[in-house]
Formats: structure tokens, C-alpha cells, sequence
């Protein structure tokens, strides 16, 4: 394995190229998406700067303190992301997001690095960090995509879900097929990810560890587990956000409480 290729500003400045591309393309078709393109590559640039800074400092610290802050603070801003990306909303719903990213992140995070990678220390910030972050990165969108379509079902479809329970149907069993259908769309993404992974794409842990100079092998069980640790995070987290909503919206008498479910 050859040593790691270390990037000056000026190979960012090329690749700055790439995205003025884009942007170019989208003018000539008239898209409309080139003042959102630009603030989306600004925002990159900005946030992963900031970011790195402070993982610099994070990881010089070596303390527990630090981590589990800037863990928290990955956990609010999923959940916060997650909810802008449904196209309805009721109260309660950031709780509930947050609580779903919380227990799916920190249940799977915890089972992925402390039994399955083994860091030690627990709060190893090079292995708990991006492990989490990628947990969080990629199951926001499934239970962005859960949460959606379930508030879509109950809106849309409402007179069906009331059928059920005027034929005598309990909460949970006129819950279950909106649930189902939710479930199914919020696991999409990873599905679709893990069944093209090795012949159409190559995942970014696997990429990120045979550039870094890992053995292909290596690289590979590392993608594994991320893939793993993904799909069951966004099954809990897509689960547990879908209940949730449930609850709120369908007292125990099974009365759908649908005055507060509002549009975007």
C-alpha cells in the first residue's frame, strides 16, 4: 500500500471547479436549483471545516466530557433535520424525533463500537465520532422518510384508519398498516445502498479505509458492520418515531387526533 495523499488548498480549489460545473449546467437547463447548489457547497465547505477544527481539538483532549457534548449536539441537529424533511408536523414532533435518534443511535452505536469493534477506551473519540456520525448521517434520512409517510397515510387516508376502528380495531391494529407502508419507505435508502454496495458502488467507509491504506479485506469488514449498523439503526430509529407519532395522534379510545397534523 502506497502512503496517504495528502491534499493542498490548491487540489480543493480544482475540485471547486466540479461544483461551478454543475452550477453551469444547471443555469443553461434553467433548473433553478443554483442559488441552493451554491449555498449547499458553502455550507459544506464551512461546516466540515468547523467540524474538522474541533475534532482536532476533541481528539488532542482525550476525554470523555467532550465526546459525549459533541455526540448530543450530532443527536439534536439529526433530529432537527429529520423533521424538516417530512412535509407534516404536529406538536411533540421534534421530542420525538430526538428520542428515536437517541435510543437508535446510542443502542446500535453502543453494541458497534464497545462489543463489535471493541474501542477502548468507550468514548475513543476516533472510533465513536465518525462511527456515530455515520449512523446518525444516514438513518435520519429513513426516519425523515418513516415519519413522512406515515403522517402522509393518516392525513391522506384518514377515513380508512376511522373504518377500521368503527369495525372494532384497536389502536394498534388500525396503526399497522400505515406503520408497515412507513416502515418499508424509510428502509429504502439502505436497501437500495446494500444491495448495489460492491458492484455498483463503493461505500465510503470502504473507500475512506483503502485510501487511508487499510487491505482491501479490512476495508471490506469495516463496510460491513457500517452497513449493518445502518440498517438497524434506521429499522429502531424509523420504528420508535413511527410509535411515537402513533401515540400522539390516536388517543387510547382509538380517536384519531389529527387537529394539530399541519402542512409545511
Amino acid at each position: 500500500m502506497g502512503p496517504l495523499i495528502h491534499l493542498q488548498p490548491l487540489d480543493l480549489v480544482v475540485s471547486t471547479m466540479l461544483v461551478v460545473a454543475a452550477g453551469v449546467i444547471s443555469v443553461l437547463l434553467r433548473l433553478g436549483i443554483g442559488r441552493r447548489l451554491a449555498v449547499a457547497a458553502v455550507r459544506t465547505v464551512i461546516q466540515l471545516g468547523l467540524i474538522g477544527l474541533v475534532l482536532e481539538k476533541i481528539f488532542a483532549l482525550r476525554q470523555a466530557a467532550p465526546v459525549v457534548l459533541l455526540v448530543l449536539l450530532m443527536i439534536f441537529f439529526a433530529g432537527r433535520e429529520a423533521v424538516k424533511r417530512t412535509g407534516r408536523r404536529y406538536p411533540s414532533v421534534y421530542l420525538d424525533a430526538w428520542l428515536a435518534m437517541a435510543v437508535s443511535c446510542l443502542a446500535v452505536g453502543g453494541v458497534v463500537t464497545q462489543v463489535v469493534v471493541g474501542v477502548h477506551p468507550w468514548f475513543d473519540p476516533q472510533y465513536v465520532i465518525p462511527l456515530l456520525g455515520m449512523i446518525l448521517g444516514n438513518s435520519l434520512t429513513g426516519v425523515a422518510l418513516g415519519l413522512d409517510r406515515f403522517l402522509e397515510h393518516l392525513a391522506v387516508r384518514r377515513a380508512e384508519v376511522e373504518l377500521r376502528l368503527a369495525f372494532g380495531a384497536t389502536r394498534a391494529e388500525a396503526l399497522t398498516p400505515p406503520l408497515r407502508d412507513a416502515m418499508r419507505t424509510g428502509m429504502i435508502p439502505i436497501l437500495n445502498s446494500m444491495a448495489a454496495a460492491g458492484i455498483v458502488s463503493l461505500p465510503g467507509m470502504m473507500t475512506g479505509q483503502i485510501l487511508a491504506g487499510s487491505p482491501p479485506l479490512q476495508a471490506v469488514a469495516y463496510q460491513v458492520v457500517v452497513m449493518f449498523m445502518i440498517a438497524a439503526a434506521v429499522a429502531i430509529g424509523a420504528m420508535l418515531v413511527v410509535l411515537a407519532a402513533g401515540r400522539r395522534l390516536m388517543d387510547a379510545d382509538g380517536v384519531l387526533r389529527l387537529e394539530g397534523l399541519q402542512a409545511r
